[in-house]
């Protein structure tokens, strides 16, 4: 048996708090630990929920999920971070949007089924700036933001670990549901794969080519660079003859990502992080119909498009992300500066489209009725500035041994939004037909709309992690935190684990935890003509705090708060089997959420208020509801000899259920809750994901073949319609779906491996809808698996 193996037999089936992860994944990696066959030493590394500088990862009393990802990088189906790891963590989801404007273009995730904004990500164990985006529109995460995974290329990756458990006392705001920490590669030698797919029925061509390289820097120093380049093509699901273009956004542009340290004597080193993406993406629109087609006809001009056309909403994506930092011994403390700085910019540009208003000005002035076909739509950015500096130190005098670490953040957020050309929202003819100002598809950022606000934080906290006996530990954390704009918050853990037996690991935590409202939620303003009876009236989402807000009643944003719950245990009777199963609960209160839309016919009060300022219909963010998620986790892992090769089985669940306990109006709200709030909006909130999701993978090793076989298997969902209950129509019900990815590879030698497969080989898709009720217009919503279908893969993959 290699090293190699025997590192990932541990990382399965060591009794400790890593959960068993997808053979396949592990396989390849350096584990968390070494064998306890092995002669080799315990390997140790750092590990998310922990501040122990030697912990190893059967130390810590938290559920974390180990995933090394080298195998996607070599041999994946799945081309992009966030849908690798939703085909590999019961707990995580991320489903590709179609007509839901801006969420089409970057794609989000989230954990246990809270909002993608609820989950804190961390690079390097540093924290990684959210998107400037916050989605308004598509089947999940609405009002949320959330980091883009797919901006960090899988070949980059070392590991992925998951946190299973609320960590703000430890991490900070948005670490309600859980934390990612995406650890990158800085070891020495050169690979490079490359990768292409397209689904079975021709379309969604995707190429990617990947290459990673580690160069030696002075005597023990490193330096690795990954370069990637993404060529996706657009995938099309609308029936012939359907105008309309229903599926995947069409992305292409380069990716680079630098990671290294470089030794300074002894134990002192600096290290560094610097990533960066260019990437554009483009989604469609739903379609105008063609003149005398019964659409509106302001919205479309003969001369340009007499048989109707399909606006397409382009989006220039700039990603920056970058770490600095220091790392030395102050005596027997271990110190640790650092700097961070993320940039997120998305600008946005529509073609294929006009403003109808100018071309109808045009034709009124004796021209054919000409506008512009694209147009700069405006866009925003948001960028954080954070500052750590690190102390902890273990002390083996007390108990057993206590390791106490302290340390503080000072971080600095901005956020921007800039207009875009007049002519992407202005109304030039005047006349008032419904619809025809602004560029079609998307109207343009208004200057009303601009917006550059910043904010500040500081934190404190202290981390205690006891090892009270040999078999029990206890870990204790107290943090708060200033916010310049809302105020001061204070949290704290305790968790503990108990080893009953050789076999058997009792574990559990509670904590408190809280997330800020983002700047997105507070300051996002979006401002579009509607003409109610002839007269022109801006609509608008209005930023908290501003005239309209005010004018409503809208108190200012403040921080959700949370109580977190973990039960759970990890079982090894042998050493080809292992288990783990953890209980939970969330429950959050004062919850973000966007409203609905507010005007004269469901609230007369406010119509008038909203009339006499010249807007006539508006919508907020607004603390509104309370929470409670309940759920479990389970995995479980196997392997045996199985002729002459060997069988590994991986199986994880989820299960997850998100209720709405309280919806609470602001005073001036009170008796609209179902308008602040309506049954459509609690359903994306209660279940935007499935409820339960189950994955069970088979690898089998036989000389150079290998073989895996995945199936996953997706709950049921039940979506609100347009129309509603109230009105007779009933709601949306997705049913249970399964589906399987295959992939075979020859190993032509240690160096180089050629991987064919399928992905969703029984071409599954979503339960059909009524399409005037779904919010894409299509027959079925982006739920479970999306709806692309079936899809072929070959991947070359060369070490050098």
């Amino acid at each position: 048996m290699t090293i190699m193996r025997k590192a990932v037999l541990l990382a399965l089936y060591g009794v400790g708090s890593v959960a068993a992860v997808t053979p396949a994944l592990v396989f390849g990696q350096t584990a968390p630990a070494a064998d306890k066959a092995s002669d080799a030493p315990i390997q140790t590394m750092v590990i998310v929920g922990s501040r122990r500088v030697n912990t190893s990862a059967t130390d810590t009393p938290l559920p974390v999920d180990f995933i090394a990802v080298s195998k996607s990088a070599e041999q994946g189906g799945q081309f992009d971070l966030a849908q690798t790891l939703a085909n590999i963590s019961p707990s995580f989801n991320s489903t590709r949007q179609t007509g839901a404007d801006g969420a089409d273009l970057v794609d989000s995730a989230a954990l246990r089924g809270l909002g993608s904004d609820q989950t804190l990500v961390l690079v390097n164990g540093k924290r990684r700036h959210t998107v400037a985006l916050v989605n308004l529109f598509g089947a999940r995460n609405r009002g949320n933001t959330g980091t883009d995974l797919n901006a960090i290329p899988v070949m980059a990756i070392s590991n992925v670990q998951v946190l299973r458990d609320g960590a703000a006392a430890q991490y900070g705001s948005d670490a309600i549901a859980g934390v990612m920490d995406i650890s990158l590669k800085k070891n020495l030698g050169c690979e490079a794969s490359f990768g292409y797919s397209q689904y079975s029925v021709g379309d969604g061509k995707n190429y990617l080519p990947s290459a990673y390289c580690g160069i030696k820097i002075g005597e023990k120093g490193v330096i690795g660079i990954t370069a990637e380049y993404t060529d996706r093509g657009r995938s099309n699901r609308a029936d012939p003859g359907n105008p309309r273009t229903i599926g995947d956004t069409k992305v292409t542009g380069p990716t680079v990502y630098l990671n290294g340290e470089v030794p300074n004597g002894g134990h002192d080193k600096f290290y560094f992080t610097l990533g960066t993406q260019q990437r554009k993406a483009s989604s469609a629109a739903w379609a105008r119909g063609g003149i005398g087609s019964g659409d509106i006809p302001s919205r479309n001009s003969a001369a340009m498009y007499p048989n109707g056309f399909v606006p397409y909403i382009n989006g220039d994506i700039n990603d920056i992300y970058g770490t600095a930092g220091y790392r030395w011994e102050i005596g027997e403390w271990h110190a640790d500066l650092s700097q961070t700085y993320g940039f997120n910019e998305l600008k946005y540009n529509i073609s294929n489209t006009l403003n109808a208003s100018i071309a109808n000005k045009d034709l009124l002035s004796g021209g054919k009725g000409i506008s512009p076909n694209s147009f700069d739509a405006g866009g925003f950015s948001f960028s954080q500035a954070t500052t750590n500096l690190d102390f902890s130190k273990f002390f083996d005098g007390f108990m057993n041994g206590v390791n106490v670490a302290f340390g503080g953040e000072y971080r600095r957020e901005n956020y921007k939004i800039f207009a875009g050309e007049p002519g992407s929202y202005n109304d030039v003819d005047g006349i008032g037909f419904g619809g025809n100002a602004g560029s079609q598809g998307f109207p343009g950022f208004q200057p009303s709309d601009r917006t550059d606000r910043s904010r500040n934080s500081i934190a404190g906290y202290v981390d205690i992690e006891t090892d009270v006996t040999n078999r029990l530990k206890l870990q204790t954390a107290v943090r708060g935190e200033h916010y310049s704009d809302f105020g001061s918050t204070l949290t704290g853990k305790l968790a503990a684990s108990y080893k009953a037996t050789d076999s058997l690991l009792l574990r559990g935590s509670v904590s408190t935890g809280f997330r800020a409202p983002s700047l997105q939620q507070v300051y996002f303003s979006s401002t579009f003509t509607d003409f109610i009876s002839g007269v022109p009236m801006d609509v608008v989402l209005a930023p908290n705090g501003g005239v309209v807000a005010n004018a409503a009643g809208i108190p200012k944003l403040k921080q959700e708060t949370s109580n977190n719950y973990t039960l759970g245990l990890t079982f090894k009777p042998s050493n080809t089997f292992s288990m783990t199963a953890d209980l939970y609960r969330i429950d959050i209160a004062d919850r973000i959420v966007l409203s609905g839309r507010f005007d004269a016919s469901n609230y007369p009060a406010l119509g008038a208020t909203l009339s006499a300022l010249g807007v006539g219909q508006a919508q907020f963010f607004v603390n509104s509801i309370n929470t409670k998620t309940q759920g479990l986790d389970l995995t479980a892992s196997h392997k045996t000899d199985l002729g002459a090769g060997k069988l590994s089985t991986y199986l994880g669940l989820n299960y997850s259920k998100t209720e709405v306990t309280k919806v609470q109006a602001p005073p001036s709200l009170k008796g609209y809750e179902d308008v602040l709030l309506s049954e459509r909006e609690r359903l994306f909130i209660e279940q935007g994901g499935p409820r339960m999701k189950a994955t069970i993978t088979f690898d089998y090793d036989q000389g150079p073949w290998s073989t895996e076989f995945k199936v996953i298997h997706y709950g049921s969902q039940t979506l609100g319609t347009f129309s509603g209950t109230a009105a007779g129509v009933p709601n949306a019900y997705y049913e249970p779906k399964t589906s399987a990815d295959m992939a075979v590879t020859y190993a032509f030698n240690d160096k180089t491996k050629l991987t064919i497969g399928a992905t969703n080989v029984f071409n599954v898709t979503p339960t059909r809808q009524n399409p005037d009720e779904t919010d894409n217009g299509f027959y079925y919503d982006s739920v479970q698996f999306g709806l692309g279908g079936r899809a072929y893969f070959a991947k070359l993959w060369k070490k050098f």
